[in-house]
């Protein structure tokens, strides 16, 4: 008789009390699935829930990309033809500031499921809600899904939306997605667009501190890819050592592409003068294509869809590479170029040494994603048909720039055949064999990938100390000798055979090449690049990172690739030794130090502070302080900026009050102002209504004639309201006179 296999699961068990239960398999739920399972995320609910599905991630690159979302909407107006300038501000705070003088967002009411509800509250709160899903308002945009905005309000901790539009100005705040007060019309105005101030909320986002370069790059980007837009940033965060002014840029550009990669070839060895350009449209899509040839050996190619930086390439990208390859292979056998050579040239043959932008712009372009990293719409023939005709032409017109071009690319191709024969040969002998690794490393006895670390150490005296330092069990040093060869500016089988690198290559044990490189095969979770913190060590760092960037960029990107950091201070007081990070962190130690040992007495009944407290006091006093001076740079004078605190001049109704009768704080203010006007030599000091934002302001010219004006918009800035905040800690203790006495150690 046949007998019939049963697969019954075996299920653990645990004893209790002596009874045996079941463990549970249930992974902690409690085994029902029903109607109850099943939740309805509401629009900005699901934003805050799941927010790298809309923006792409919650760290550094989403952080970023919230300032992306909203300027591209600001260069959609000027896309549009409404906008001319846009400006970028990032507040000491990490807060972002977005104005544009483009049309304003809508203001006026639709109906929402029966509701009537301002239009601008509708773009900032309901997902998938725009005025670009038809080609009436925007022929051509960067925005699709009308997701962008509303997404940046549902992220914000706080969003302030201000409208100039139809001669009055409209005023709306939010927070985390939701309004916290109506829209409202608050004055008259002649000006136009929009502005847009948000904070990013701190409970989603892991990073929360901008990278001015970081954005600094994507709006150079928009600016060329806009003629004549255009694009401030202003960076509170620091000071222009020249002007003590915030660091600020101004991007403008009336060449365009053309313009865009010149930028990109600066100080590099030209092949050709000028960038070869061409522009047309065809098919309902405008075209505008850029390139020009160095004597480098790296391709640096960036695409671009209605203003979006697609990262990941897409049809417009694949048909301009398909199309360069065609017309540089057709060009050299006209000319009779290919005589010595095999075979064909290659995509990657054509591409060494160019520097190129594609910009398309296109109406209802298809995206991958919200993120937008990569354009899908089907217009690689139109691409590859145009680069064909016009670089075709360019090339018969310009036979002196076309040979230049199509030599460098048959060189290209010899040395990849030089390269393939020199890799087999190295693989041949063993040297990039990770079964043979490197005799002067140093390596560690642990065998997961994931717990190792290599050190690349500058020089062999650095690297036995390291080795004296390390823990062997998950530590492994290599010491490299000199500089590494500079692999931008050196062809593949140079670069094989330079000592240093092959140590390199052998000891991550990932291979090289297109062809052999595996990240997987990575001996070490954490590869980290420990040079000497003076000139000679960034420029060594600055070659390895270049390396990691032309030759296994996948490592850099898995988060494989570290920079050691030296301490900036060393603190010695008789056998302890303290390393301290930054000058932040040495202000704190000083500080805390400062305060050991010490009593301040205050005020005429001489109350004292010491200990935690005088400590934290003087921490909290060092804040004030820097606060302080960053708003009166803003007026320009110490005793004015000291009333601001004193009256406290902090909410929005200190300023608000009819036309006739302005609110008891600014008559104050003006007050004052007038007891300092004789002291301070003060030309006038005059309290005004602002029709504008329907609100009261204080006006004084300064002994030089400049005028300072002390009102909503200063009292509402990150720097005022964090000294009027520090202010307020401290108070009680800001009364003299002051006595300072130090206590003997050890008294009681």
């Amino acid at each position: 008789m046949a007998t019939k296999e049963i697969n019954t699961p075996i299920v653990e068990t645990k004893t209790k009390n002596d009874k045996v239960t079941p463990i549970s398999t249930n992974n902690g739920g409690n085994g029902d699935y029903t109607a109850d399972s099943i939740k309805v995320l509401g629009g900005m609910e699901a934003v805050r829930k799941r927010p790298a599905m809309y923006i792409g991630s919650t760290g550094e690159m989403g952080l970023h990309h919230l300032v992306y979302e909203v300027v591209d909407n600001s260069v959609d107006e000027a896309l549009a033809g409404f906008a001319t300038k846009v400006e970028v501000t990032i507040h000491i705070d990490n807060s972002i500031t977005v104005i544009d003088d483009g049309r304003g967002i809508p203001v006026d009411d639709m109906e929402i499921d029966g509701e009537k509800v301002p239009a601008a509250q509708v773009v900032m709160t309901k997902l998938h809600a725009g005025g670009k899903f038809d080609s009436s308002s925007y022929k051509v945009s960067g925005g699709l899904h009308g997701v962008g905005v509303s997404c940046v309000n549902a992220l914000s901790e706080e969003l302030d939306l201000e409208i100039w539009r139809d001669g009055a100005t409209w005023q709306q705040t939010y927070s985390a997605g939701e309004p916290t007060s109506k829209l409202k019309k608050a004055g008259a105005t002649k000006k136009r667009g929009t502005k847009v101030h948000f904070v990013p909320d701190k409970t989603i986002f892991t990073a929360t501190e901008y990278n001015y370069d970081t954005l600094a790059q994507r709006l150079r980007e928009l600016a060329f890819l806009n003629k004549g837009l255009q694009i401030t940033l202003t960076d509170e965060r620091a000071t222009d050592s020249k002007t003590g002014e915030p660091k600020h840029t101004e991007f403008k550009y009336n060449g365009g592409i053309a313009e865009f990669i010149k930028h990109l070839n600066r100080g590099k060895q030209l092949l050709h003068d000028k960038p070869i350009y061409m522009e047309a449209e065809r098919s309902g899509v405008v075209m505008e294509i850029g390139l020009q040839y160095n004597d480098g050996y790296s391709e640096s190619v960036f695409s671009f869809a209605n203003n979006i930086n697609t990262v990941d390439g897409g049809s417009h990208l694949s048909g301009f590479r398909m199309a360069l390859t065609r017309t540089i292979n057709y060009a050299g056998q006209q000319m009779g170029l290919f005589k010595d050579v095999k075979e064909n040239l290659t995509g990657d043959d054509v591409r060494e040494g160019l520097v190129a932008v594609i910009s398309v712009k296109l109406p209802q372009p298809q995206f991958e994603g919200q993120t937008k990293g990569k354009l899908n719409s089907d217009i690689a023939g139109v691409v590859q048909a145009f680069i064909n005709e016009r670089l075709g032409a360019f090339f018969e017109q310009n036979s002196t720039v076309a040979r230049k071009i199509i030599n460098k690319a048959i060189d290209a191709a010899r040395a990849r055949e030089a390269a393939r024969k020199a890799r087999d040969l190295t693989r041949r002998k063993g040297a990039l064999d990770s079964g043979g690794l490197p005799g002067k490393l140093a390596d560690c006895s642990e065998r997961d990938p994931n717990r190792c670390e290599l050190f690349l150490v500058e020089g062999e005296s650095a690297g036995g100390t390291a080795k004296q330092g390390r823990d062997r069990r998950f530590q492994a040093i290599l010491p490299l000798k000199g500089k590494i060869l500079n692999v931008e500016k050196a062809r593949y089988d140079k670069m094989l055979a330079h000592e240093e690198i092959r140590a390199m290559i052998t000891a991550l044990g990932t291979g090289i090449a297109k062809d052999d490189f595996d990240p997987t095969k990575v001996r070490y979770g954490k590869i980290i690049l420990m040079t000497d913190a003076d000139v000679d060590g960034s420029h060594i760092r600055t070659l390895l990172l270049t390396f990691f960037f032309r030759h296994m960029q996948e490592l850099i990107k898995r988060g494989n690739v570290f920079i050691a950091q030296p301490p900036l201070y060393s603190i010695k007081k008789g056998k302890s030794l303290q390393y301290i990070k930054n000058d932040d962190e040495f202000d704190k130690v000083m500080l805390k130090r400062a305060s050991e040992g010490l009593v301040v007495r205050y005020g005429e009944g001489a109350a004292k502070v010491e200990g935690a407290a005088l400590s934290r006091f003087m921490t909290v006093l060092k804040e004030y302080l820097s606060f302080f001076d960053k708003v009166d740079k803003r007026l320009r004078d110490e005793k004015v900026t000291e009333l601001l605190p004193k009256i406290d001049l902090s909410k929005h109704a200190d300023f608000e009050g009819d036309k006739k009768n302005p609110p008891k704080k600014i008559e104050r203010l003006e007050r004052e102002l007038k007891k300092l006007q004789k002291e301070r030599n003060f030309k006038s000091v005059e309290s005004r209504f602002d029709e504008e934002h329907n609100l009261w302001e204080v006006l004084y010219l300064s002994s030089q004639g400049a005028e300072r004006l002390i009102n909503w918009e200063l009292a509402s800035m990150p720097e005022c309201r964090q000294m009027i905040s520090k202010f307020k800690q401290i108070e009680a203790y800001m009364e003299p006179p002051f006595v300072v006495e130090t206590v003997a150690k050890g008294a009681a």
